[in-house]
C-alpha cells in the first residue's frame, strides 16, 4: 500500500480549511484516511499549518511520500529540516 500525505478538504464554501492526512493513494481526496497529522487555514493570515511533528516523522520515516504543496508546507514549517537532521543522525550513530 503507497501512502502519501496530502490535504483533503474540511472549510465551507469559499472558506477553504484543510486537513493533512497520511491517505492510501488510491483513496480518493476526501475519503478514507489513515491518520490526520495536521491542518492547513489559507485564510489565516500567521500560523497557517499546524502539525503533529513526530507523527509526520514517523510517517516520512516509514516511506510515506508527500504532495507537493504538503511538502512546501513542511518546508515552511521546518519539519523537514527536522527529518534531515534526524536521517543525518541516525546515519551518524551507525
Amino acid at each position: 500500500m503507497a501512502v502519501h500525505l496530502r490535504l483533503t478538504r474540511v472549510g465551507r464554501h469559499k472558506h477553504p480549511v484543510y486537513r493533512v492526512v497520511a491517505a492510501d493513494s488510491r483513496k480518493r481526496r476526501d475519503g478514507r484516511f489513515l491518520e490526520v497529522i495536521g491542518t492547513y487555514n489559507p485564510l489565516k493570515d500567521s500560523d497557517k499549518a499546524t502539525f503533529k511533528e513526530d507523527r509526520v516523522l514517523d510517517w516520512l520515516q516509514k516511506g510515506a511520500q508527500p504532495t507537493d504543496p504538503v511538502r512546501a508546507l513542511l518546508r515552511k514549517t521546518g519539519v523537514m529540516k527536522a527529518l534531515a537532521e534526524a536521517k543525518k543522525s541516525a546515519a551518524q550513530a551507525s
